[in-house]
C-alpha cells in the first residue's frame, strides 16, 4: 500500500437534523470532520495507507474524534495528544434557494495552539510517498502557518510529492494573509487544487467571462488560470473543480486538470445534493489515490470527479464510498437503481 500523510484540524460537527435551521432546532447531530481528515478517510476506503496528523486533547471528546477515523482504517498513530479543546463547527444545510451556513467555534483548539516541537516530520514521513494539506490549516494561527510551511519543506526534502487545496476561508483570515502564507507554502507544492473562487481570492488570478452565480463557465479562462499558477509556482498539475450552482440542492459538477502539457476536462454530473460538505476533499482524495497508483491524468480526473459526485449523496464530512463504487459511476452506472 502507498503511504499518504495528511495534516490538519479535526473538528466536532454539530448539525440540525434534516433541513432544520439553527433557530428552530432543539437537537444537533454530532459527527466529526475536517478537510485533511476527510481526505484521509477516503484514501483509507480506497485501500491506501492513510496517515492523519493533528493535535487533539486527551479527554473523551478528543478520543471520540480519533475513534471516528480509526473505524475507517485511518492510521492515527501520529496524532499528538494535548491541549484543552476540540474545535467545533455548526453546519446548517441549505435547501432550494436558501444557502447553507457554517458557524465556527474553533478558537483555542489544540491544533491551533500546537508548537513546532509537537511534530517529528522526519519520523512521520518515513516510508511515505505523498503529503497533503489545505489552506485551512495555516489559517488557524500564525504558529500553525509556520508549522505547515515547515512540514511542506520537510516533505519535499524527503522526496514526497506535495499537494494542497487552496480552500480559502474568509472567516479564518484575510485575502492578504492568505496570499502571503500560501505564496510561501506553494513553493514546495507539486499539485494544486482550487475552485472557481480560490485562485482569485488567494492570488488575484481570475477566469474571464465566468459567473459562478449564474453557472456560466469559460473553459479557456480556467486553462489560463491554471497556466498562470503553473508559471508562478512550477506546479506539476493544477486541478480546478467546476461547480455550476442552480440552487442549494441542484448543482452540475465537473473539473479540469492541467499538467502543463494539456488540459483535461471531465464529464459533467448533474447532482441533487444530500450534503455538499467535503465535496472538494473527496475530489482531492480521488485525484491523489489515482496519481499515487500510476493512473494517467484523464483517468485521475474522472475518478476524482466521480468520487466527489458520490460524496454529495452522503451525509456528514466523510466520503464513505469504495473504489468499486466510484469506478462503477465512471463507467456510466449513475441511474441510482437498487443493486441486488
Amino acid at each position: 500500500m502507498k503511504k499518504i500523510v495528511t495534516f490538519g484540524e479535526l473538528m466536532l460537527r454539530l448539525a440540525p437534523f434534516n433541513y432544520d435551521r439553527f433557530v428552530q432546532t432543539d437537537k444537533f447531530e454530532a459527527t466529526f470532520g475536517g478537510a485533511e481528515a476527510n481526505v484521509a478517510v477516503s484514501l483509507a476506503n480506497y485501500g491506501d495507507d492513510a496517515v492523519y496528523v493533528t493535535k487533539l486533547p486527551s479527554h473523551e471528546i478528543g478520543q471520540m474524534a480519533v475513534n471516528s477515523l480509526r473505524r475507517f482504517g485511518v492510521d492515527t498513530s501520529q496524532i499528538v495528544r494535548g491541549g484543552d479543546r476540540v474545535g467545533i463547527y455548526y453546519c446548517e444545510k441549505g435547501a432550494s434557494q436558501r444557502p447553507g451556513k457554517v458557524i465556527y467555534d474553533r478558537a483555542g483548539a489544540a491544533i491551533a495552539k500546537a508548537g513546532a516541537n509537537d511534530f517529528n516530520w522526519d519520523k512521520i514521513f518515513t516510508g511515505a510517498c505523498w503529503f497533503h494539506v489545505t489552506g485551512i490549516t495555516p489559517a488557524l494561527s500564525e504558529n500553525l502557518a509556520g508549522i505547515t510551511i515547515e512540514a511542506c519543506k520537510k516533505a519535499k526534502e524527503a522526496g514526497l510529492t506535495v499537494s494542497t487545496d487552496l480552500n480559502y476561508r474568509k472567516k479564518l483570515w484575510t485575502r492578504e494573509q492568505a496570499g502571503e502564507v500560501m505564496n510561501e507554502l506553494c513553493k514546495y507544492v507539486d499539485y494544486c487544487i482550487a475552485n472557481e473562487e480560490d485562485a482569485k481570492d488567494v492570488f488575484s488570478i481570475e477566469a474571464p467571462d465566468t459567473d459562478i452565480e449564474t453557472g456560466r463557465l469559460n473553459r479557456e479562462g480556467y486553462i489560463s488560470v491554471a497556466r498562470q499558477l503553473t508559471e508562478r509556482f512550477g506546479f506539476k498539475g493544477v486541478a480546478i473543480t467546476l461547480r455550476e450552482s442552480f440552487s442549494a440542492n441542484d448543482n452540475d459538477w465537473s473539473a479540469m486538470l492541467y499538467t502543463g502539457e494539456k488540459a483535461c476536462f471531465s464529464k459533467k454530473y448533474s447532482m441533487h445534493i444530500v450534503d455538499r460538505v467535503g465535496g472538494g476533499d473527496s475530489f482531492g482524495a480521488g485525484l491523489i489515490h489515482s496519481l499515487v497508483n500510476g493512473k494517467d491524468a484523464q483517468y485521475a480526473l474522472e475518478f476524482a470527479v466521480a468520487a466527489s459526485c458520490l460524496k454529495h449523496s452522503v451525509e456528514g464530512d466523510y466520503n464513505m464510498v469504495s473504489e468499486a463504487e466510484v469506478e462503477s459511476l465512471m463507467k456510466g452506472s449513475g441511474s441510482g437503481r437498487v443493486q441486488r
